[in-house]
């Protein structure tokens, strides 16, 4: 069951009003475009939507994305020059963690252990 609500002058003034500039701008459209408003249908087509959510930028704990970590890690590098295989490198795992890539986090998992390792190694 359907509730019909009154509506006052005003509100009844607004949908007049955008009625009007609907069907302008649907009469100034090009024969294309009105094919497609008449394939969704007149009712349908909102002209008057709002903008759409732009994509979350993915990023890490630290808010950084992948690129501005990939960017710092190899600006703090020490080597002068790294290889296209070590950018290639640094940037799977600056995705990978981001994006919690299970293959990524079982390297840097790894590769924390080894160091802890190492360290142990060098202190006997």
């Amino acid at each position: 069951m359907k509730i019909k609500r009154n509506r006052t002058h005003t509100e009844k003034t607004l949908v007049g009003e955008a009625d009007d500039r609907k069907r302008t701008i649907y009469e100034a459209m090009s024969s294309r475009g009105k094919k497609f408003i008449q394939k969704i249908g007149y009712e349908n087509w909102n002209p008057f939507d709002e903008p759409r959510d732009p994509i979350n930028l993915r990023t890490e704990t630290t808010q950084r994305t992948a690129h501005e970590l990939f960017r710092e890690f190899l600006h703090s590098y020490d080597q002068k020059s790294v290889s296209t295989q070590f950018s290639r490198g640094v940037m799977e795992m600056a995705m990978g963690l981001i994006n919690g890539d299970d293959r990524v986090l079982a390297m840097y998992e790894f590769s924390l252990w080894y160091r802890d390792l190492l360290e142990e190694e060098i202190d006997k």
